[in-house]
């Protein structure tokens, strides 16, 4: 490498002078400056030396080719980020989350509906009521808005349009009304842990007590500690038979027995809707009666989905004749009860309001429905 070295008093110069010699491709290594006395007394001058060499051609042509692939690189990244945001452009936006959302915003979901409609849907998905479900409901009780082309409420008030809804939409079946002699044979059944037991009694009661028939309990739970137990003393209050059944045929030899009752109910085994196994050996037990109306309880305190894993896993192994919905006092949001009751479209019967028999049990309505969604 051959080094030329320029000396002066101004650097720029010197690099100036250095370029004009050696063109463009001059590279500068490094320069010294030394300070010499001049003619002014106390005063010294800048001296510099300057030392350069000129590049070689394969060096620059080098820089040139890296310069020339980092602009390439950067022209791709940003043709990339442009296609990216195009993309970004053409997809949906985002679904509102809505139903763990307190503060919903219905028009970004619910862009059909105006008016009163719209937060009377709000106020569905509040109380745990699905969206999907909340917006049939109240479309049901919409007629259209002129000025906005869009549906809106056709009643006065929230309660009377929730009302009509759930008259047109929803199945009650109203109170078990029994003829004396007629012998029907209701099943309980559900998961452990909803309160079959209880609940069973709570009706039993009412059969008793309001309508004066004669009613006998059956009970195939012999796993439960104390269940069996419990039933018993229940039965003892209300002064009607009770037995104790763990085979098929010893239950369809007890049904036949009591021929003179008007009403026998038989409260099952508690079993976790997943367990294939035991919901076999229930319906195997049932299977041997003819006639038997199933009940199905669902606690008010699963989720959605769970309490349509319980319909629908039970509802493959015994056909659903009605729906009977617990601990209603335990539940933050009612919600449940109107969605599997849409989602199935079972009739709904009672709903248990707390653990006193026989007090603590309600006929399911339209009106007592519209009840828990307007002030639970």
């Amino acid at each position: 490498m051959s080094v030329k070295v320029y000396e002066g008093t101004n650097l720029d110069s010197l690099i100036e002078r250095a370029k004009q010699e050696l063109g463009e491709n001059v590279k500068i290594l490094y320069y010294e400056v030394e300070k010499k006395p001049s003619f002014i007394p106390f005063v010294r001058k800048k001296f510099y030396r300057l030392f350069v060499t000129e590049k070689k051609e394969s060096e620059s042509k080098q820089k040139d080719e890296e310069l020339k692939k980092l602009e390439s690189e950067l022209s791709e990244v940003k043709e990339m980020l442009i296609s990216l945001k195009e993309e970004m452009m053409r997809l949906p936006p985002p679904a509102l989350e809505t139903q763990e959302t307190d503060s919903l915003n219905p028009q970004l979901t619910f862009k059909e509906f105006t008016g009163d409609a719209l937060e009377l849907i709000s106020l569905l998905v509040k109380k745990g009521v699905e969206p999907d479900v909340a917006a049939e409901i109240v479309k049901a009780s919409c007629g259209l808005d002129i000025e906005t082309e869009k549906l809106d409420l056709n009643t006065a008030t929230f309660r009377e349009a929730l009302i009509n809804s759930f008259q047109k939409l929803l199945s009650f079946s109203g109170e078990f009304k029994v003829k004396k002699g007629e012998k029907r044979i209701f099943a309980f059944l559900g998961p452990t842990g909803v309160g079959k037991t209880t609940n069973l009694f709570k009706l039993a009661s009412k059969f008793v007590i309001e309508q004066e028939l004669k009613v006998g309990v059956i009970t195939t739970d012999a796993f439960k500690v104390g269940g069996a137990q419990q039933a018993r003393i229940y039965a003892s209050i209300l002064n009607v038979p009770f037995f104790l059944v763990t085979d098929p045929k010893k239950l369809k030899e007890t049904i036949n027995n009591l021929s003179d009752l008007d009403v026998i109910l038989i409260d099952t085994v508690g079993r976790s809707h997943y367990d294939y196994f035991r919901l076999g050996e229930i319906k195997a037990m049932l299977s041997s009666v003819s006639s038997i109306e199933n009940v199905l309880l669902i606690s008010c305190n699963y989720d959605h989905k769970e309490a349509l894993e319980v319909v629908n896993r039970y509802g493959s192994y015994f056909p659903i004749h009605y729906l009977f919905f617990t601990k209603i006092d335990e539940a933050l949001r009612p919600g449940n009860i109107i969605n599997v009751s849409f989602k199935t479209g079972f009739p709904m019967c009672y709903v248990s309001t707390g653990q006193r028999v026989p007090e603590d049990i309600k006929l399911l309505s339209p009106e007592l429905l519209t009840e828990y969604v307007l002030d639970k």
